[in-house]
């Protein structure tokens, strides 16, 4: 398994603090450089020792929309659409630097069996972007038949869990396997299959059930009506109630009304200290703040299963958005595992291997089902 997970940074930009000048820039021609805003601290761009300037009003409009502009170069940056518009030489050297630390899962494929030898593999799936394609109405998110037949079998022949920041309900209808573990709105809703097939003696067979933000349930709903109002201005906005965190989904809506949208948004959840605001792949999420995320959510289930502190578990966690990585990280934590991230375009990441759309996805959890099925059949004729 590899270790260096960070991306390498162009060696032609660096950053230096600087209290009294602030500068945002958006593009810069004929340069082979990609220009990331630093959302911590308010700093002007350098390169090669000298400073970018912009014009005085420039400067004023950075100073009074930071915070929400912050979030939109954050967006724009993790955005393929908009790192496919970058300097197609600039974009291969990236993309081949960041391959070498992060290898594709199929073909490496061996070399995680390899290292999964003499344990019970474990696998945790993202829904969007992951089991489906991203779509522009997400309640149209649904998974071809053939990813539906492979996650099918890979749930006969391991424990598998879909973990998603949607409603678990909805993923549920999406998906209708009665095998497969549910971890919905972020893992704060866990329900498990009937039939437990945990390993850990004792279990009465009933459906694994957590849902440890209940007490904010009116808060939400509160906010998911406030929303629904203030967004109606706004052609393309659609908000989402996945009943423990709600999604303000951007994708149909036209980049200049992004930094407006995210405003309307961060000014509601001024009144309510304990939702906190979030980003994913072209939404805005808003959560309970408590310590809760999808690692979290992977390190209860893995409990549940029976594999709290156990040696002789292999966790594979599949997912494409930036708040996968906090699973990712628990896997990286403990020292078990592996994660893939689901993307074509370079991004920092915890994951060790990456495959680049739904449809690579299914191709590995495919390889995934043919291997467990050759080593029964060796195993039978023994």
């Amino acid at each position: 398994m590899m270790t260096n997970q960070n991306v390498v940074a162009p060696n032609d930009v660096k950053l230096l603090n600087f209290n009294t000048i602030f500068v945002m820039a958006t593009s810069i021609s004929n340069s082979n450089s990609k220009l990331q805003s630093n959302s911590a601290v308010q700093e002007p761009l350098v390169m090669f020792g000298g400073l970018l300037s912009l014009t005085q009003r420039n400067v004023r409009k950075r100073l009074e929309g930071n915070k929400v502009h912050n979030w939109v170069d954050s967006i724009r940056a993790s955005s393929p659409t908009r790192a496919k518009s970058t300097l197609q030489a600039s974009e291969n050297q990236d993309k081949f630097s960041w391959n070498l630390y992060h290898p594709s899962a199929l073909d490496m494929f061996d070399q995680i069996i390899s290292n999964s030898k003499g344990k019970q593999i474990v696998t945790f799936l993202d829904y969007d972007g992951t089991l489906s394609p991203i779509v522009a109405d997400p309640e149209k998110a649904y998974m071809t038949s053939k990813m539906k037949g492979t996650l099918k079998e890979i749930a006969r022949h391991f424990p598998t869990a879909i973990v998603t920041g949607r409603c678990r309900d909805k993923v549920y209808n999406f998906v209708r396997l009665a095998e497969v573990y549910y971890a919905g709105s972020h893992g704060m809703d866990i329900k498990g299959p009937q039939q437990n097939r945990s390993p850990k003696k004792g279990n009465d067979g009933k459906a694994v059930l957590f849902q440890p933000a209940s007490q904010f349930l009116p808060m939400i709903n509160e906010v998911y009506k406030i929303l629904q109002e203030i967004t109606k201005s706004v052609p393309g906005a659609m908000v989402e109630n996945n009943k423990f965190c709600l999604s303000v989904h951007f994708r149909c809506v036209d980049e200049k009304s992004w930094a407006p949208l995210a405003e309307k948004v961060k000014l509601v959840l001024n009144e309510y200290p304990k939702l906190k605001l979030t980003q994913g792949r072209k939404v805005l999420e808003i959560r309970p703040t408590i310590k809760w995320d999808k690692g979290k959510a992977i390190e209860f289930l893995l409990h549940s299963l029976g594999y709290d502190n156990s040696d002789n578990v292999f966790p594979i966690y599949i997912g494409d958005d930036r708040t996968d990585e906090d699973a990712f990280k628990v896997l990286r934590s403990r020292g078990q595992g592996i994660g893939i991230l689901v993307s074509r375009f370079p991004k920092e990441t915890d994951a060790s291997y990456t495959l680049e759309d739904p449809s690579q996805v299914e191709k590995f959890l495919r390889r995934l089902v043919e291997w467990k099925r050759s080593i029964t059949v060796t195993r039978t004729s023994v």
